[in-house]
Order: structure tokens, then C-alpha cells, then sequence
């Protein structure tokens, strides 16, 4: 009587847990060669946002889609 219960958790545990999607993880970032590195002062604007250098700018949020956070170019 254990066994077909055991079995049957155990493929009912398998079939919930095939839909899971793990997220892989951000790379590390590495400021350029003779910048300063400056951690950010806020939060992430959100998903997406990764901090980066600009070359006028500085350091600020950069989204590959939607470019940089506060409008820059």
C-alpha cells in the first residue's frame, strides 16, 4: 500500500516541478580601465536594469531595451 502512494507523490512532484524556469545569474561587472567605480545611490528602476559605465555621464541604470534611466543618450 506505501509504495503506490510513494509513487504516485513522486510523480505528481515530478510533473509540478518540470515547469519551473530558473533565472540565470547577472555577470559580474568590471568597471573600465581607469574609471572609477561608483555604486549606484538608488534602487533598480526595475527588471532589466543593469548599473553601468556611460562615457559622458557616468555610472546610472541602463536597460538594453529601453536605454538608459533619466533619459540619457
Amino acid at each position: 500500500m506505501r509504495l503506490p502512494v510513494l509513487a504516485l507523490s513522486a510523480a505528481a512532484l515530478a510533473a509540478i516541478l518540470t515547469g519551473c524556469v530558473v533565472a540565470p545569474a547577472q555577470p559580474v561587472y568590471t568597471a573600465p580601465p581607469g574609471v572609477a567605480y561608483v555604486a549606484p545611490t538608488y534602487v533598480s528602476p526595475g527588471v532589466g536594469f543593469v548599473w553601468n559605465y556611460h562615457p559622458r555621464y557616468g555610472y546610472g541604470w541602463y536597460h538594453p531595451r529601453y536605454g538608459w534611466h533619466r533619459g540619457w543618450r
